[in-house]
């Protein structure tokens, strides 16, 4: 598993738009057409869109945008920029009516580290989608993980810059990317820590200001079914990078996203998505 500047899945593109000042922003990915996703979700407090048509059963398995942002539930209206700016490039499920583009989205919670009235916005979302590439940075204080930070479980003043982070593993053809950006209630560890050393668990209440959100991206060829496993095991991931994981205070969620270019099974990408999804938050530690 390697921690990279930036995404190397093929056909994949990444763009940003970060408030350093506020401490928020926003990441959109985007993929090439074709592309199958699913997600899922394990915290307890969740800020989604379109999530429920990432379930197997839906009709739909082309996705073709995914979007993680900071501003809390307020910040999924940069979405509707995402898939303005897609309609406009012609993207997006065809209809009677024209294309209707994928955006699944999921949001943190920032607002208690910067300026809690400024938010993505709709205008953000175009923005970012806009300077999608393929050698935007993946690693830092920046779009999504502007204002993510780790620690709360001991108390807001023992909170620290987390950020984005990007790991990708790889198996013969096959390469998975794990993008995350980490807003956790618990603490990045290394397998080592265990949850004894968070004592009597004094500092816990029921605040909803964390959440750790990611898109895992495959070249492999997956069904939706298989998309979930693939998001399934990213949570496995997170579960071995995070003390306490999937708390009642976290949204913990996942997009995954296989672009179809490499036959694979299943079983190998999944195992490759839970290392990358372990390595991309510890590297943020």
């Amino acid at each position: 598993m390697t921690v990279v500047p930036s995404v190397t899945v093929p056909g994949v593109r990444v763009g940003h738009v970060t408030d350093a000042v506020a401490r928020t922003g926003c990441t959109v990915v985007t993929f090439p057409d074709g592309t199958v996703g699913s997600g899922e979700v394990r915290g307890g407090a969740p800020a989604s869109r379109e999530f429920d048509l990432l379930a197997p059963e839906r009709a739909v398995e082309e996705i073709h945008a995914a979007v993680l942002t900071g501003g809390s539930a307020f910040g999924l209206a940069c979405a509707d920029g995402v898939m303005r700016r897609l309609e406009e490039e012609g993207r997006g499920v065809q209809t009677v009516a024209g294309p209707v583009p994928i955006v699944p989205t999921l949001a943190l919670f920032d607002l208690m580290v910067g300026d809690p009235t400024v938010r993505p916005t709709a205008e953000d979302g175009y923005a970012a989608a806009a300077s999608a590439a393929g050698e935007t940075p993946v690693q830092g204080l920046l779009g999504a993980g502007t204002g993510a930070t780790t620690g709360k479980a001991r108390g807001l003043e023992n909170l620290h810059d987390a950020g984005l982070g990007y790991a990708e593993t790889r198996a013969g053809e096959v390469v998975v990317g794990a993008l995350c950006a980490v807003n956790a209630f618990g603490e990045i560890v290394d397998g080592q820590a265990g949850i004894a050393d968070f004592g009597d668990y004094a500092p816990f209440g029921g605040n909803r200001q964390n959440t750790t959100i990611g898109v895992v991206i495959t070249n492999a060829r997956l069904t939706k079914v298989e998309c979930l496993l693939l998001a399934q095991g990213a949570h496995d991931g997170l579960a071995r990078a995070i003390d306490p994981p999937h708390t009642r205070f976290d949204g913990d969620a996942f997009i995954s996203a296989a672009t179809g270019a490499v036959a694979a099974k299943v079983d190998v990408v999944r195992a490759l998505a839970i290392s990358a999804v372990a390595e991309a938050i510890r590297s943020r530690a």
